[in-house]
């Protein structure tokens, strides 16, 4: 396994929108199991492959307390979504160290493939469901940051900007 880069906002590479997996095979296998190390490492919840500039349909997710409930979703797809909303406060680690409240349906039910390439479904609420759909929109090349008004992507833009500048100058 190795941790792989995780693309920041608002790197372009983050608005390509990502291809289905073929088919579920050792090099898939070996992206989840980098993702997820990487995931874990950071510490998230969550992350789309997107995040991390390889650009198949691939999420890796798990929001258990002891961080030892790895969900893979290959290929996801949302069935269903309630016409309920949720306000949440979200992150990403494309986005790091900023937070805001972002409204999605407060249950949904999503198709994929697991890491065998097994397909299941899945009906979720609360922070999964908020997972999902924030890793899902990743798939598309949507972050969080676009549901906010402009004015608030302009500033964590010019941050995010900023920020990775600093961390050049620190090298």
């Amino acid at each position: 396994m190795a941790l792989l880069t995780v693309l920041c906002y608002p790197d372009p590479r983050l608005h390509k929108v990502a291809k289905p997996v073929a088919q579920v095979d050792v090099r898939i296998k070996k992206i989840v199991a980098d993702m997820a190390q990487t995931m874990y490492d950071a510490p998230g919840v969550g992350l789309a492959a997107t995040q991390v500039d390889i650009h198949e349909r691939i999420v890796v997710i798990d929001v258990s307390d002891n961080q030892d409930e790895l969900m893979v979703f290959i290929n996801p797809e949302l069935i269903w979504a309630s016409p309920e909303k949720k306000s949440w406060r979200e992150g990403c680690l494309s986005v790091p160290e900023y937070y805001d409240e972002v409204d999605r349906p407060a249950v949904i039910r999503v198709k994929a493939l697991d890491i065998n390439g097994k397909e299941f479904e899945i009906e979720a609420d609360g922070l999964l469901s908020v997972c999902l759909q924030h890793e899902m929109d990743h798939l598309q090349g949507k972050v969080f940051v676009e549901y906010l008004s402009m004015l608030k992507r302009n500033r964590i833009s010019l941050k995010m900007k900023k920020r990775a500048k600093e961390l050049v100058g620190e090298r």
